[in-house]
């Protein structure tokens, strides 16, 4: 079976060379690799996905460990699984499910080891109004509370 974190230091140093970064990597039972990663600045095209490839074929040799071998871009809609993504969506819409089943889009503000913050617009009745108000706030929200974020798409 394929060592997983030799092939992790292999994907990520052709990774850190050419500005992209490893979001998920799995290695199943079969040898059935499967890398998904992401670019710092633009999106990852079909180019990319082939140059780690035979970057990665040209280290592991098939004839002593059969393998096959997926590498595709993270998706936009899919749910962030490292820090990276989240940073780089500093200043856009993202979308957020709560683990108590609240739902919500608001502008990524900040992130840090152990939490987020984005700013969202909530109703708020100030004291003495007759109706509520739309308000822009700031919310925290621990990575522990939080089922899922993924970048808000709309059409």
């Amino acid at each position: 079976m394929i060592n997983k974190e030799t092939l992790r230091q292999t994907a990520e140093q052709w990774m850190g060379e050419k500005g992209f970064f490893l979001v998920d990597l799995k290695v199943g039972s079969d040898n059935r690799i499967s890398i998904e990663m992401e670019t710092e600045r633009g999106s990852v095209d079909i180019d990319d996905c082939a140059a780690l490839n035979d970057f990665i074929e040209s280290r592991f040799d098939r004839d002593v460990e059969d393998y096959s071998l997926e590498i595709s871009s993270a998706g936009l809609g899919q749910p962030f699984k490292v820090r990276k993504q989240y940073l780089k969506c500093i200043g856009q819409d993202v979308e957020v499910s709560l683990k108590d089943g609240h739902r919500f889009v608001g502008i990524l503000q900040a992130v840090n080891d152990d939490s987020f913050c984005v700013n969202v617009i909530r109703k708020v009745k100030p004291e003495g109004a007759k109706r509520p108000v739309s308000q822009a706030m700031d919310e925290t929200y621990r990575y522990e509370e939080v089922n899922s974020v993924c970048y808000h798409l709309e059409f």
